[in-house]
């Protein structure tokens, strides 16, 4: 054989072993720097993901894929498997391609324009409240939420003491029911503002021009009752729960006590 040939044949075989070798580690460094970030398993939506939809569902039609991140590029709240236990919960919002799948965004109750479903030995009741009150629009079916209630102290008596209670105008919050479950949301405000004691008739006024908002929560019987006292009588607020909260269900706060002034004799 020319010895030209041979030289040109032994030349392809070493560019081609050359290649595959320079392939091989750039795999392995990619791995190690993988390695290296603590990869954590995350979800995607690949196509649009439509309000409604379950995890099973989007998961079958292949609307998502699972990849891999670094850890400290993990997304709060983002989920990392999807099966028995999850699987059934449904989009709460339609979902874009490109995003994360996030547990805020599914949840077990519809959305939309869709009737709502009260849970079996509960009561669905609306509570009007201003977009600050209702944590912005951060609140969505399926989450869950502590009530508060703020009202004027008053003390029942013609002692010195209650006598001067009174006059003090004192003006309390207290926790109302600790912990409920949205399950509708009323997009459209309420020309109706919602009742509060306001002490200046000029507050007044000017909270009567702030928009309203419907939240339905599900409540036990005897938390209707309460609640439905609340709405009638005090300013409600609330506050959107995270996942590891302890709330004390007794707890309360006046004008006193607020920056731990000593309260009245």
């Amino acid at each position: 054989m020319n010895r030209r040939i041979v030289a040109v044949i032994v030349a392809a075989i070493l560019a081609v072993s050359g290649g595959a070798l320079v392939l091989v580690y750039a795999r392995n460094a990619d791995n190690r720097a993988i390695a290296a970030a603590q990869p954590e398993t995350v979800w995607v939506a690949d196509k649009l993901i439509p309000a409604g939809t379950t995890l099973k569902d989007a998961e079958r039609t292949e609307l998502i894929t699972k990849t891999r991140v670094a850890g400290a590029a993990l997304p709060a709240g983002a989920l990392q498997s999807i099966d028995a236990d999850n699987n059934a919960l449904l989009a709460l919002s339609d979902v874009q391609p490109g995003e994360y799948l996030l547990s805020a965004r599914f949840g077990s109750q519809p959305v939309g324009t869709k009737a709502i479903e009260v849970p079996s030995g509960m009561l669905a009741v609306s509570v009007q409240l201003k977009d600050p009150a209702r944590v912005g629009k951060f609140v969505t079916p399926g989450s869950h939420i502590a009530i508060y209630s703020s009202y004027q102290i008053k003390a029942i008596g013609q002692d010195a003491k209650s006598k001067a209670i009174n006059e003090a105008d004192l003006q309390g919050t207290s926790v109302l029911l600790d912990d409920v479950l949205v399950i509708g949301m009323g997009d459209s405000p309420l020309s109706a503002p919602s009742r509060s004691q306001t002490r200046d008739p000029k507050e007044a006024e000017t909270a009567s021009d702030a928009p309203s908002f419907l939240v339905t929560v599900a409540v036990k019987p005897d938390q209707a009752t309460r609640l439905i006292h609340g709405i009638n009588e005090y300013e409600l607020y609330a506050a959107l729960r995270g996942s590891d909260v302890k709330l004390d269900a007794k707890a309360q706060v006046n004008d006193m006590t607020i920056f731990k002034t000593p309260v009245l004799p």
